[in-house]
């Protein structure tokens, strides 16, 4: 297996769980892997297609992460790899799936294997694995709902002897046992890592109101080493603490689903080539950032799950250096991770205006949902599917709440809320231990380069001569 390793991927040594899974792979077992953000999944897909000499099919939830994966496996020299999305024009698209058989790892999305022109053209390849991709989002109860992700079971279901992988960072028991039956899992072997990482510490602060927090955070990264993520769950807020961090000369962009796609690739590249010292963002960015040495995650407001609050947290320390996780809580933070958590579902009303044919305005996930359940299930079963939805939504919400009041350890919480244990006695949190706040108190941070302390026109002067 090291030979192996090291002859295709060029490396002496997996890391952790890595060999376990492609040898499951290679004896042709489903699988379900469950390893933390930074700890190299998709090296578990690239040996076993290596290994196999024969196509890898990758279903990844997001374009950019397809896009930046594809980058990422082209550096490495591994060069027959295509991203099959809707960035493709219709001659493109066309002529990739006439090639498709010319290479051996394809990525495309759950809505592209929809179509019927791709599906016809892959079950003509000699397929040897088909990996899905951040997993969770399969689960109904996961934190990502995805309705196409529920239909890959039916199109899985027909593909025989073809092994899975099933990727995730986070996902509880209840995700887990989602994820192997929608994706009629026989028997699968499942690794999980334990997700406690000793060089990942965490910290909480209470505050009195927002505007407080917001002070707070401008005070701390100008005293603190960088880099690093402020989440906040608000657009106009991720602006709004972006230009205050400006204005004392910190290098940092607010970061958010309604800027334009190629203003948030430029933005997530000078983050990672260190052009940028902070990002502020929401939810939107994080998932496919290869960047090791982020020292902070702060979050300015609770994320709407535990789920969602470790695969963002788990973004830094990727190095093994020691880093900081820091949630800030202020009164009335219950009402605003409530509504995150329950915004994008449908109400009774909905289903019942959807049912009816009635006209409707619908965020984008409430109309994937509702067209997915009236596809599939009577008026009775959709009432009877939101309840339920509706159940975990809640529990999610008070998991989160048992962190924000806790006079226990955060690290104890986290970890049994996935069904693990605490494995770092020394430094965990806050809570435990003052002495978290002072890992991060000296700010360091390289100079950024000539050019980037020129304002705009002086920038453009310099470049025009």
């Amino acid at each position: 297996m090291l030979h192996h390793l090291k002859h295709y991927l060029g490396y002496n040594e997996f890391r952790p769980g890595q060999q376990e899974v492609v040898e499951a792979l290679l004896q042709g077992k489903d699988v379900l892997a469950l390893l933390p953000t930074g700890m190299g999944k998709s090296l578990c897909y690239q040996l076993t297609g290596k290994m196999m000499q024969r196509t890898v099919l990758i279903i990844s939830p997001l374009l950019s992460l397809m896009q930046d994966q594809v980058e990422q496996m082209k550096k490495m020299g591994i060069k027959r790899v295509i991203a099959l999305n809707s960035f493709l024009t219709r001659m493109e698209k066309q002529q990739a799936l006439q090639q498709l058989s010319q290479y051996e790892f394809i990525f495309t999305s759950p809505e592209m294997l929809q179509q019927g022109d791709v599906k016809e053209r892959l079950t003509q390849l000699n397929i040897g694995l088909i990996t899905i991709d951040e997993a969770h989002c399969i689960s109904q109860w996961g934190y990502d709902f995805r309705p196409d992700y529920l239909r890959l079971g039916k199109w899985l279901k027909s593909q025989k002897n073809i092994p899975i992988l099933a990727l995730s960072a986070t996902a509880t028991y209840e995700v887990m046992d989602d994820i192997k039956k929608v994706l009629h899992m026989t028997s699968p072997f499942v690794y999980l890592h334990n997700m406690d990482r000793k060089e990942l510490h965490f910290s909480r602060k209470w505050f009195n109101t927002t505007d407080e927090k917001v002070r707070w955070i401008k005070e701390h990264v100008m005293q603190t080493m960088g880099p690093g993520i402020i989440y906040t769950p608000s657009r106009r807020k991720t602006e709004e603490i972006a230009r205050l961090l400006q204005d004392v000369h910190i290098q940092a962009a607010a970061y958010h689903a309604g800027l334009e796609s190629h203003d948030r690739q430029l933005i997530q590249a000078q983050f990672i080539a260190n052009e940028l010292e902070w990002i502020v963002a929401t939810s939107a960015f994080g998932m496919g950032v290869h960047k090791p040495n982020i020292r902070q995650v702060i979050h300015e407001t609770m994320s709407p799950s535990l789920a969602h609050y470790m695969q963002e947290a788990g973004r830094a320390a990727r190095d093994g250096q020691d880093a900081v996780a820091t949630l800030l809580c202020a009164p009335g933070d219950d009402e605003i991770i409530r509504f995150l958590a329950l915004d994008d579902l449908p109400t009774k009303n909905m289903v019942t205006d959807f049912y009816a044919g009635r006209q409707l305005e619908l965020s984008e996930t409430q109309l994937r949902v509702l067209t997915y359940w009236y596809s599939e299930w009577s008026y009775d079963e959709a009432i009877q599917k939101l309840k339920e939805l509706i159940t975990q939504k809640m529990t999610a919400i008070r998991a989160t709440q048992d962190v924000l009041y806790t006079d226990e350890c955060m690290r104890v919480l986290l970890m049994s809320h996935f069904g693990q244990s605490k494995q770092v006695e020394e430094l965990c949190c806050s809570l435990c231990s003052d002495a978290v706040d002072n890992l991060i108190k000296v700010r360091k941070w390289m100079p950024l380069p000539q050019q980037m302390k020129l304002n705009w026109q002086e920038r453009l002067d310099k470049l025009l001569n």
